[in-house]
């Protein structure tokens, strides 16, 4: 027999939009009232408002559109606040800007640098930058902008004698368990607590604890497997890419897996305005209120000017035409991934033009009234699980479902506190592997790691992490 072979992500996106879609016909349509709500900024359900509204259920053609109705607003499916354009464009940009930087040899020479001064001690690279990442992860939510570290991180793991496996779980579990450990993340915390009527450092201790232990948990696991990785290359997820992803990830300089390029002047200074890019992308973000077209202008912007200093070294230097080109090329390689951000939001348009998101929620409501504090506490924790799969966004799922649920922990005896750390712990747990998250499926796409081999990675993790939050989550309803 054909030994089975897992789909590709696409298709098991494409899927998900057909099986939302029929369950739109099974699903009855509903809707909360909403109203503007000042803590929040913006419209949110009313709770007790629920009520039954004409079925809109998604057919052939819808499940055709979702996908382009992803990528942008075509007006074809209704209003949908799940255009991924913006961060699509951010990605190709971002490919454009790596690749120029590329091209100069200075990223080959800093990774020679690097790994020369690490020598024999490269495994400390694992927890030294997920607890970089997961600190961007429990300020602001750092999601999105994780794309555009994999090219930069996977090539300095792969010349260190691990694999891409290891790159993308250092970024994707650094920041994921951070945002999961959210202790005054603006996109998650602050809003769900707002939402819930309660001062964000409410629950803070609790929210320290789970981050640092689910934290200590997450590099003990990847440092387990990267050291695996290197002791026996056949044993890595993904062997049998192995030459593959050498020539792709160390490509741009004719260096692959040979002698690195010399440190020279200018390119230390290439290198220096390589970090000061993404230091002033950071800052943008947290103390600018950025987003995806600032940052957008900001590769791009440093992507001449990388092209301008490198003219001042002959081994780095590029003509107009070559720049251009290679910028385009850098664009082209990440094109796949902009799709794939497209695709997965689609699921989100084909729920909000079915309306059964609300009803989701509303069932939800209903199944949690009435349980004792634990019981109350472990089942919030499973329906954010739940409608995260539904909602990945984390200040949508907040602003969504915490003005209904919040309130219930009143009668439950249970403080709103947990009923926020219950969401935030269950969106960022559901987001370390979430197909219809657009981070996930992009920063794979980059990595070149299947979503299969990433399951089959990732899972033992998230079981012992899912035991670890409702052990705390349970302590903490005990001492309510």
């Amino acid at each position: 027999m054909k030994k089975f072979k897992f789909p590709t992500a696409f298709t098991i996106l494409i899927a998900l939009i057909a099986v939302v879609a029929v369950l739109t016909w099974i699903i009855p349509a509903g809707e909360y009232d909403r109203a503007f709500s000042e803590s929040l900024g913006s419209e949110a359900p009313v709770p007790g408002t629920y009520h039954e509204v004409d079925s809109n259920p998604q057919g052939i053609t819808a499940v055709i559109l979702a996908p382009i109705a992803g990528m942008y607003d075509p007006g074809l499916l209704g209003s949908s606040s799940s255009a991924a354009i913006d961060v699509a464009l951010f990605v190709l940009i971002i490919g454009g800007f790596l690749m120029v930087v590329t091209r100069t040899g200075a990223i080959d020479a800093g990774i020679g640098w690097l790994l020369a001064k690490l020598q024999g001690r490269e495994v400390l690279m694992i927890p030294i930058l997920m607890i970089a990442f997961a600190l961007g992860g429990t300020s602001y939510g750092m999601a999105e902008e994780t794309l555009a570290f994999y090219a930069l991180i996977i090539p300095v793991f792969i010349r260190a004698g691990y694999d891409a496996v290891t790159g993308v779980a250092v970024i994707m579990l650094g920041a994921g368990i951070g945002t999961l450990g959210s202790t005054f993340n603006a996109f998650a915390t602050v809003v769900a607590s707002q939402g819930a009527g309660i001062p964000f450092t409410d629950g803070i201790v609790l929210r320290f604890i789970i981050l640092a232990l689910c934290l200590a948990a997450g590099i003990a696991f990847v440092v387990r497997y990267a050291q695996r990785v290197k002791a026996d290359p056949s044993s890595s997820l993904v062997a049998d890419m192995a030459e593959d992803n050498r020539a792709h990830f160390l490509k741009g300089t004719g260096q692959e897996g040979g002698e690195l390029p010399e440190m020279t002047g200018t390119r230390s200074i290439i290198l220096a305005l390589f970090g000061l890019t993404f230091a002033v992308m950071i800052y943008g973000v947290v103390a600018l209120d950025w987003w995806m077209g600032e940052m957008s202008g900001l590769f791009l912007l440093m992507s001449i000017v990388v092209w301008v200093v490198g003219k001042f070294d002959s081994a780095s230097r590029m003509d107009e035409e070559t720049f251009v080109n290679t910028f385009i090329d850098g664009a082209k390689d990440l094109l796949g991934v902009a799709l794939i951000i497209g695709v997965a939001r689609g699921v989100v348009v084909i729920m909000d033009a079915g309306k059964i998101t609300d009803t989701i929620l509303h069932s939800a409501e209903d199944f949690v009234s009435g349980l004792s504090e634990f019981l109350f506490i472990n089942a919030m924790f499973g329906i954010q699980i739940l409608m995260s799969f539904l909602v990945p966004s984390s200040s949508g799922l907040a602003t969504l479902s915490m003005p209904i649920m919040a309130p219930m922990a009143d009668f439950a005896g249970v403080g709103r506190e947990l009923v926020v750390t219950a969401y935030q712990s269950a969106n960022g747990l559901v987001n370390l592997f979430n197909p219809t998250f657009a981070v996930v499926m992009g920063g794979l796409a980059i990595g070149r790691v299947s979503y299969e081999r990433w399951l089959t990675f990732v899972i033992p993790l998230v079981v012992v992490l899912a035991i670890v939050i409702m052990i705390l989550l349970s302590i903490g309803a005990a001492l309510t």
